[in-house]
């Protein structure tokens, strides 16, 4: 179990210092001109209409690296930092987010079993943690309700490992376009691939993390307890 709690604290740093990591980048990233003085807005229409999506709307949401794609609605939503920005890192997010816009025109498969999953993981997120917490209570004496919080977490944890070919794909797709169309050059373009890996790292580390709490809640339904 001590080394459990090792790799489970490895995690949590790791995950802390890749989000500080993607903050910084955007700091920096946000402070480039991409040169051509395209908003991210811009750059976002661009994008979809090269891809010959129409029926996308681009939406600006509050926030910060608040930015998504809605399939439900169709609709790009950007951020305060990205909707108005002609930075490098606003025309890297912007094409990222439609490059799930993209996907779903293409009907990416990973893509589409994330979405389908949806309902499936608001349901058990809802939930989950109230049975893992009956389920550890009442190990010696219900143990099947603690079965149950392992499913539905295993669900979500699945769900964090979908999102991972989903979220490089979009990024790839991006980066493609970002160079064909000359909203980036052979400068800036590192810039724009250095910011968005640095964003994929993040669903890496959530989903390794999600992994090694679902691994602790099978020890603890095993009876594997220090």
């Amino acid at each position: 179990m001590m080394s459990y709690w090792v790799l489970f604290i490895g995690i949590a740093v790791v995950s802390w210092l890749v989000q500080m990591n993607l903050q910084n980048k955007f700091k920096k990233y946000s402070k480039i001109p991409t040169g051509n003085g395209m908003t991210g807005r811009d750059v976002a229409l661009k994008m979809l209409h090269d891809n010959g999506i129409y029926d996308v709307q681009v939406t600006h949401t509050p926030g910060r690296l608040t930015d998504h794609y809605n399939p439900a609605n169709k609709t790009v939503n950007l951020s305060e930092g990205v909707y108005e920005s002609n930075s490098i890192m606003a025309a890297a997010v912007a094409a990222h987010e439609c490059g799930h816009a993209v996907q779903h025109a293409r009907m990416y498969a990973p893509l589409k079993m994330r979405s389908a999953l949806v309902p499936v993981v608001s349901f058990a997120s809802s939930i989950m943690t109230w049975v893992l917490l009956g389920g550890i209570l009442l190990l010696n004496t219900f143990p099947q309700l603690l079965l149950a919080g392992i499913i539905l977490f295993a669900m979500t944890t699945l769900f964090s490992f979908i999102t991972l070919p989903v979220e490089i794909n979009a990024s790839k797709r991006a980066l493609v376009w970002l160079s064909s169309s000359g909203i980036t050059n052979s400068y800036n373009h590192r810039q724009a691939e250095d910011a968005l890996r640095s964003a994929a790292y993040t669903y890496v580390v959530a989903a390794l993390g999600s992994l090694a709490t679902l691994i602790y809640y099978i020890m603890i339904f095993m009876g594997r307890r220090d």
